[in-house]
């Protein structure tokens, strides 16, 4: 463990930087709850769906293609149903809702786990910036086409990052969503995460009470997801010690685990939560008027895929 993370203590509820799945897990009984998670093939999301079978769930695992999600799914222990779900294909997310509609389950939780991070290059798919459309249209669509199967006490965890205040000076470029003007990949990520956040924000107002939508950052974890970040950038993480360190996929999963799972965790909603417990986002991340303006634009970008 870093020095960081020795020095870390756990916050109000008791769980904290390093607490792990298990932790934040232990002595819950899952059984009969039925879980939709994205990106379940790696990283978090394979831990998560472990700990969740682990504990009596049912998860419906999605991945990218059928073939990776029915790998992840048979390398766990449990109920852990496979799903094909592509975000940055409007058809084949519209796919996965219509078969997770199918299974007839009420859902307990969706996870919005899956990403794409700090792509070296502008990429462009449907006119929009490949990290805005996967990282928050794709599972805009998921989440709004799966919400009348919510369960009266549903959550809805939606993984952001600290990276959100990494994002443009005015938050969101509503204007140029297609980084027309200007690209820098850890900007367009830092967009597409606070997307992820004011989503958030803006869903929980509309859920009936009971259900609930939130944020999360999970920290800084070595996963796939940082394939385009040199690897001296985590080397750097590692040995900074207090001022910068590495969770384990583990303690990095274990937010969202909790925020989706825990008895604690039931109501608090349209929050955004680090260590496990809720934290203070950005500026932009508590704007409102801008939560609603995303979601309005978002509606008009889906309505024309």
């Amino acid at each position: 463990m870093s020095l960081y993370g020795l020095l870390k203590r756990p916050g109000p509820n008791g769980f904290g930087y390093n607490s792990t799945t298990e932790q934040v897990t232990e002595g819950l009984d899952l059984s009969g709850r039925v879980y939709v998670l994205t990106g379940c093939n790696s990283g978090l999301g394979a831990e998560t769906m472990r700990v969740l079978c682990a504990r009596g769930a049912t998860v419906m695992g999605l991945a990218r293609s059928l073939k990776k999600a029915e790998a992840a799914c048979a390398a766990v222990a449990g109920d852990a149903r496979p799903v094909a779900c592509e975000l940055s294909e409007p058809a084949s997310v519209r796919q996965a809702v219509e078969t997770l509609r199918g299974a007839n389950h009420d859902f307990d939780g969706v996870f919005s786990n899956a990403g794409i991070m700090a792509l070296p290059q502008r990429e462009v798919k449907y006119g929009l910036e490949l990290q805005v459309l996967t990282n928050h249209v794709g599972h805009f669509i998921l989440v709004t086409g799966l919400l009348d199967r919510l369960s009266p006490t549903g959550r809805v965890v939606m993984l952001s990052s600290a990276a959100h205040t990494m994002s443009w000076p005015e938050g969101v470029r509503m204007d140029d969503l297609a980084a027309e003007k200007d690209y820098q990949s850890w900007k367009a990520y830092g967009q597409s995460k606070l997307c992820n956040l004011l989503f958030a924000r803006s869903l929980a107002a509309r859920l009936p009470e009971g259900q609930t939508a939130n944020a999360v950052h999970p920290g800084v974890i070595a996963t796939n997801l940082g394939r385009h970040t040199p690897k001296v950038f985590y080397a750097l993480f590692g040995a900074l010690g207090p001022v910068m360190a590495l969770k384990s996929v583990a303690q990095g999963a274990a937010t969202q685990t909790f925020v989706a799972t825990h008895p604690t965790a039931a109501g608090i909603t349209g929050e955004y939560w680090a260590d496990c417990n809720v934290a203070r986002s950005s500026a932009h991340g508590r704007d409102m008027a801008l939560a609603e303006a995303l979601w309005e634009k978002t509606e008009a970008i889906v309505a024309g895929l």
